[in-house]
């Protein structure tokens, strides 16, 4: 681990990264249940609008404003609330991981999707739909620069086994170091940021939304409905 440390590099990072996150294509009218009738829904969110706390101010309000701006809540600040495990983390402390490119952010996420979520759920052999939101957020911070440090540390590329990263998280948490970039483990020529404190983050904006099929044994991802972008081969999934 010393060994690692003492040969790395600072990269001056000033930026916009993708994040690449869950969700839905068209907000869902959270009164549509309740009655049948469009005017009563605006009646409804008109009541909501004059009981519900006035929204939080801070000197970030487009990231802080619970209320009013919860896409953007959930750009940036979900994973130091909602902590897991991760490549970088063992569960113990969150963790953000943005990419150089939204096609990094892609191959990166199809793997988790597909992996993780479908394979423990058993539904690997069917047709499923997902449907993403890719940020673009300003990242400014000096980052430990690992990028050429897998050469003598493969583990840090590891397809699956996350143990040699997560000892090299602990120690960058510990030591309060912003963050690290790394080449990515699923794009041959892409790159991540992993950032462990949030006030590197900011300026969250919309880039685009995109939609994940698992169809046979590949995942298509559209940009634009009907229309396949990508296209990645399940079996490639070591």
């Amino acid at each position: 681990m010393n060994s690692l440390f003492a040969q790395l590099a600072l990269a001056d990072i000033h930026k916009d990264v993708a994040r690449n996150i869950v969700s839905l294509l068209q907000s869902q009218d959270l009164f549509d249940d309740l009655t049948a009738d469009p005017a009563e829904w605006l009646l409804a969110q008109k009541v909501e609008d004059e009981i519900k706390p006035p929204p939080y101010r801070s000197h970030t309000p487009i990231i802080d404003r619970p209320f009013e701006d919860a896409e953007w809540f959930n750009a940036i600040t979900w994973p130091f609330k909602h902590w897991q495990a991760s490549r970088f983390s063992d569960g113990t402390y969150g963790v953000w991981y943005g990419s150089d490119s939204v096609e990094t952010t892609v191959y990166e996420s199809a793997y988790l999707w597909y992996r993780g979520l479908l394979s423990d759920a058993g539904f690997e052999r069917m047709a499923v739909v997902a449907e993403r939101k890719v940020y673009s957020v300003a990242c400014n911070a000096a980052l430990l620069d690992f990028r050429k440090a897998a050469d003598e540390h493969p583990d840090l590329l590891h397809p699956s086994d996350y143990a040699f990263c997560q000892s090299v998280g602990a120690r960058i948490h510990r030591e309060g170091h912003p963050g690290l970039l790394t080449q990515s483990v699923r794009s041959p020529v892409g790159e991540n940021v992993a950032i462990f404190n949030a006030d590197v983050l900011s300026n969250p904006r919309h880039n685009c939304q995109l939609t994940y099929r698992l169809e046979d044994d590949q995942i298509v991802v559209e940009k634009r409905p009907g229309v396949a972008w990508v296209k990645l081969d399940v079996a490639s999934f070591s």
